[in-house]
């Protein structure tokens, strides 16, 4: 279409601009790849970030090290939950509701196995 092998960047910005391409450079400092044979770490990648007609797209330029597992990051789920599997956010509603302490929610949800509607009636 067109080369840009002797473009400048600015010229090159211009036109990407002009065809309703916006480009971000992102400040990151580690980027994880998770895949089914491991995990790829990025360290200090360069991140740029293309939005073209609503789509975005991603570009990480650096060197990954191959780990069998990265760690580090966790769903959001299971980040919320303590040990006994009950949400955060149910202990918090179930104290709210029925006027406890969180403690006293969590032991009621956890003898009724975590359902709200029973444990707001029972400490109510």
């Amino acid at each position: 279409m067109f080369g840009g092998g002797g473009m400048n960047p600015r010229k090159m910005k211009q036109m990407m601009e002009q065809m309703g391409i916006d480009v971000e450079e992102l400040d990151a400092e580690r980027v994880v790849v998770e895949t089914t044979d491991g995990d790829l770490v990025f360290e200090s990648p360069q991140v740029t970030r293309m939005d073209a007609q609503g789509q975005q797209t991603y570009q990480i330029v650096g060197e990954p090290d191959e780990v069998a597992d990265a760690g580090g990051a966790t769903p959001v789920e299971a980040a919320d939950e303590a040990t006994d599997g009950i949400p955060d956010e149910d202990v918090a509603l179930v104290a709210e509701r029925a006027g406890v302490p969180e403690s006293q929610a969590r032991e009621t949800l956890e003898a009724l196995d975590g359902d709200l509607a029973a444990a707001i009636a029972d400490l109510e």
